[in-house]
């Protein structure tokens, strides 16, 4: 059993150890991935196009909310490394259709291997109800975000 150190705890002690498991996470995440040979941002494209076929380059900038001249950088090392290809729609030139290569699902399904193993060392010693006050509690944390990103959206429309 884990024993609780924290007589006290403040907020910021807590959004410091959130943030600071996030880039261990981060950091461990690369090391495993760097194996496969395709950088951090590709590889969530990568599982992006994988999970969405055929999407237009549009959408996915959508979808990751980035810029379509930031999906097309990324795009265009996947197309030369040869984990997509990217089909001209005909009603649209200005339109692609992204695919995946064998190559590319090679490296998703490795990815997904890495993650998956990465998630079940990073629960270890945790109890199914461990778990589940952990996501109950973020998910409560996560709510509060998006009301608070709400708020500077709908502040930044008044302007």
């Amino acid at each position: 059993m884990v024993e609780n150190n924290f007589q006290k705890v403040s907020n910021k002690d807590i959004i410091h150890q959130i943030i600071n498991c996030s880039l261990k996470h981060r950091r461990i995440m690369q090391n495993y991935l760097d194996a496969t040979g395709v950088f951090h941002a590709q590889h969530r494209l990568l599982m992006e196009i994988a999970r969405n076929p055929n999407v237009s380059q549009n959408d996915i900038a959508k979808i990751m909310d980035v810029s379509a001249a930031t999906i097309a950088v990324s795009l265009k090392k996947l197309e030369k490394g040869g984990y997509i290809t990217r089909e001209m729609v005909e009603a649209d030139n200005r339109l692609n259709k992204l695919s995946m290569t064998a190559k590319g699902n090679k490296i998703v399904k490795q990815s997904k291997e890495i993650f998956a193993l990465v998630d079940d060392r990073i629960f270890t010693g945790f109890t199914e109800e461990e778990k589940i006050t952990l996501a109950t509690l973020l998910q409560k944390l996560d709510n509060n975000i998006i009301i608070m990103e709400e708020e500077i959206k709908d502040k930044k429309e008044r302007k």
